[in-house]
């Protein structure tokens, strides 16, 4: 049972980091919403399919990009996480939030060219809001040796 557990984590720690890293990018487009609303309303050319896929898509791949270098301090927290078997929402999602204010300040020459992530505050909330999301797929029962439920108590025939 626990070998099944283990290779579970396997599969759902992984999840949980590509959930979590498209939720801090739909984060950051909702934040940035305008900007985006504005880029695509600039380019109105005849093949208005390929520019709006063009203009949609590029950002993306570049902002997930980012995300995942501005996320990456969040695997030392989910390690700690797996290791212990802290199952916490409050963890992760501190966790996802200081691992993004860490990586925004750690990364300042990377992040200067992309103009997402000029504001540390939607960049602290994405963070916020990836650690929820990991909390929600693979944080909530973290840790292979520890069983997810207890078994009922034995009675003791007296």
């Amino acid at each position: 049972m626990i070998v099944v557990r283990f290779l579970l984590r396997f599969l759902l720690v992984p999840l949980g980091a590509v959930v979590a890293t498209g939720v801090a990018l739909l984060f950051i487009m909702v934040a940035h919403w305008n900007r985006f609303a504005a880029l695509i309303a600039a380019h109105t050319d005849p093949p208005e399919a390929a520019a709006f896929i063009l203009l949609l898509i590029a950002p993306m791949l570049v902002l997930s990009i980012a995300a995942i270098g501005m996320m990456s301090p969040a695997a030392i927290g989910v390690l700690i996480a797996e290791v212990f078997a802290i199952r916490s929402w409050m963890f992760h999602v501190a966790n996802g939030g200081l691992s993004a204010a860490f990586g925004w300040f750690a990364l300042e020459d990377v992040r200067r060219p992309y103009e997402y992530f000029d504001e540390p505050l939607i960049v602290i909330g994405a963070g916020i809001a990836a650690g929820f999301a990991y909390w929600a797929v693979a944080g909530w029962n973290a840790g292979f040796w520890k069983p997810l439920f207890e078994p009922p108590p034995q009675r003791r025939a007296d």
